[in-house]
């Protein structure tokens, strides 16, 4: 559990920081969730709680919680993604190449590089923390 904390440390403490920033502490059970949303490539149900705004990059800091048994289309961003695994078991596609992840897990998504989302059915849900280098654009691959 140490080395969990000490990684989502890093990974928030890795935000630019400018002097328009503001302190900020919070507990998972404290977040406030979105309503679930989703559907036209996005995972059916997903919900956001968004922690930060880098006015410099206009990029966005913010927990994903994906139910069990959903799936993020493949997509690309313009910008890189930083991601760590908070809960959950998800599988990320990079590429052509899949990967299992586990909690502490972290992924770094360059951008424009095709990626997707996959929480196995019957595993508890999957909650990630993402921080964008840039703002959110989602460009789904069709197949």
């Amino acid at each position: 559990m140490k080395s969990i904390l000490t990684l989502l440390c890093l990974f928030v403490c890795s935000v630019a920081l400018s002097s328009d920033v503001e302190s900020l502490a919070v507990n998972m059970d404290e977040l406030e969730w979105s309503p679930p949303g989703g559907g036209n490539g996005f995972p059916v149900g997903v919900r956001t709680a968004t922690q930060g705004y880098d006015p410099i990059s206009e990029g966005r800091t913010y927990y994903a919680m994906f139910p069990a048994g959903s799936h993020f289309d493949l997509h690309w961003h313009t910008h890189d993604e930083y991601v760590v695994v908070v809960a959950g078991a998800p599988i990320i596609r990079l590429g052509d190449q899949d990967h299992h992840l586990a909690v502490g897990s972290y992924v770094v998504i360059p951008g424009k590089l095709n990626h997707s989302w996959t929480v196995p059915e019957g595993e508890e849900d999957a909650v990630i923390l993402v921080r964008r280098a840039g703002p959110a654009d989602f460009h789904f691959v069709k197949d």
